[in-house]
């Protein structure tokens, strides 16, 4: 085990500082005999050194000219109240989707008078046995 407190190593002698490193030198002046050690040069950006003799101007950038576009009719009012709401649930599965398709499909083909005003699809947790996320369609007609 070494202990340095206590040992007469050469590891507990200090270290030399070289003249003038150590001290402090007024802003902008540097040390007499050092060097600086950054260049005040200009950079040189491969331009040559010489005035470009005249650039070509940059186009300002145009705005786009509005484009004459056809009105869009309102949506058709409704004239009839919503009379129901059905809505249809699964699980979050392949097959449980397709089955509620499936529902849905058979559900409107056998009510030919239904129309359907609006729809809504949500998900959300089902308590059943578990609770499990479900995918939630309401149809109003």
């Amino acid at each position: 085990m070494d202990n340095l407190g206590n040992s007469n190593d050469p590891v507990e002698k200090p270290i030399p500082f070289d003249d003038g490193l150590g001290k402090p030198t007024p802003r902008g002046n540097p040390p007499a005999g050092n060097p600086p050690s950054v260049s005040r040069a200009p950079l040189n950006l491969g331009g040559g050194g010489q005035p470009s003799a005249a650039k070509t101007p940059v186009p300002a950038p145009r705005t786009p000219i509005p484009v004459a576009r056809k009105p869009v009719a309102p949506p058709a009012p409704i004239t009839e109240r919503i009379t129901g709401i059905k809505t249809f649930f699964t699980k979050l599965h392949p097959g449980a989707l397709e089955f509620m398709d499936e529902q849905i499909a058979s559900w409107l083909k056998e009510h030919p008078e239904v129309c359907i005003k609006h729809t809504n699809v949500t998900t959300g947790e089902v308590q059943a046995k578990k609770t499990e996320p479900n995918i939630i369609v309401t149809v109003w007609y």
